[in-house]
C-alpha cells in the first residue's frame, strides 16, 4: 500500500498504537528522525538498527577483520562485548553503543564505517546475530525500531509496518545536509553515488534484501515535511492499536 497523501494534524494527546512498530525504508528517507519522533510522541522506546550495524563496522575496521571475511565478521558479531543502551521512552536522545565497556557511539558516523557498513550488513551471519540482539530488545516492551528489514525478518508480526522512502535525488540532498551539519567534507555527487551504491548492495542481497514488507505501508516522503509523514505515521499507528 502505497501512501502520498497528508494526515491532519495530531489532536496533542497521546495516541493509542500498538506495542510494535516496524519503520523500514532505504538510506536517507527518514526512518531514523520520523521513527525518533514517533517513539517520543506515544512514549515509546525507538532504536535504530542501523547503529548496531555499524558498530560491528567500526570494530571490525578496528581490530583488522575485513569487510569481505565473512567468517571473521560472524565471529565477531556472535562474540563481541556490545551493550544497546536505550534512552528511557519519551526522550530526545539516541541509543548508545558500547564496545568492551566503552561508549563509542560517537565514531560510529565516520566516512570509513559509511563506506563499508553495507557490506558487512549483508553478511548472512552478523545480520543472524544482531537479529536475535534486536528481538530481545524488542520483548522488553512497547518500541518503534528502524532498520531495513524490520517488519520483513525482525519484527515480522509487527501490528504496524512503514516503510519510507524518496527519490535517489532527494535522498542525497538530505544525507550530504547531514554531513556538512557534522562537519565531514563530501560533495553532494559523491553522497549520490554512495547512496545508489548502497542501495543496490542492501536490495540485491540474498539475505534479508531491503523491499517493504507486503503488508507495510510505503509513505513515498518527497516534497513531504518530517511533521507530515509523522502526522501520517501517528494517524496509521492509532488505526492499528
Amino acid at each position: 500500500m502505497k501512501e502520498t497523501a497528508r494526515g491532519k494534524a495530531s489532536s496533542g494527546e497521546r495516541l493509542r498504537a500498538p506495542t510494535w512498530i516496524a519503520v523500514d525504508g532505504s538510506a536517507a528517507s527518514g526512518k531514523s528522525s520520523v521513527g525518533r519522533t514517533l517513539a517520543k510522541r506515544l512514549g515509546y522506546r525507538f532504536l535504530d538498527t542501523g547503529i548496531m550495524y555499524r558498530a560491528i563496522t567500526w570494530a571490525a575496521l578496528e581490530r583488522g577483520t575485513e569487510p569481505h571475511d565473512a567468517k571473521g565478521l560472524e565471529k565477531l558479531a556472535n562474540t563481541i562485548d556490545m551493550r544497546v543502551v536505550l534512552p528511557v521512552p519519551g526522550s530526545d536522545e539516541t541509543a548508545r553503543i558500547r564496545i568492551d565497556g566503552k561508549d563509542v557511539t560517537g565514531r560510529l558516523r565516520s566516512p570509513e564505517v559509511d563506506e563499508h557498513v553495507s557490506a558487512v550488513s549483508r553478511v548472512a551471519g552478523v545480520r543472524e546475530a544482531l537479529v536475535r540482539r534486536q528481538r530481545e530488545i524488542a520483548k522488553k516492551g512497547r518500541i518503534v525500531m528502524a532498520g531495513r528489514d524490520i517488519g520483513t525478518v525482525v519484527l515480522k508480526d509487527a501490528p504496524l509496518k512503514l516503510y519510507l522512502d524518496a527519490s535517489l535525488e532527494e535522498r542525497a540532498r538530505r544525507r550530504h545536509r547531514d554531513f556538512v551539519q557534522v562537519g565531514h567534507e563530501s560533495s553532494e555527487e559523491a553522497v549520490l553515488e554512495d547512496l545508489r551504491r548502497r542501495d543496490q548492495i542492501d536490495s540485491g542481497r540474498d539475505i534479508s534484501p531491503m523491499k517493504p514488507a507486503d503488508d507495510a505501508v510505503v509513505i513515498e516522503t518527497d516534497g513531504m515535511t518530517e511533521e507530515e509523514v509523522l502526522t501520517r505515521a501517528l494517524e496509521l499507528a492509532e488505526e492499528a492499536a
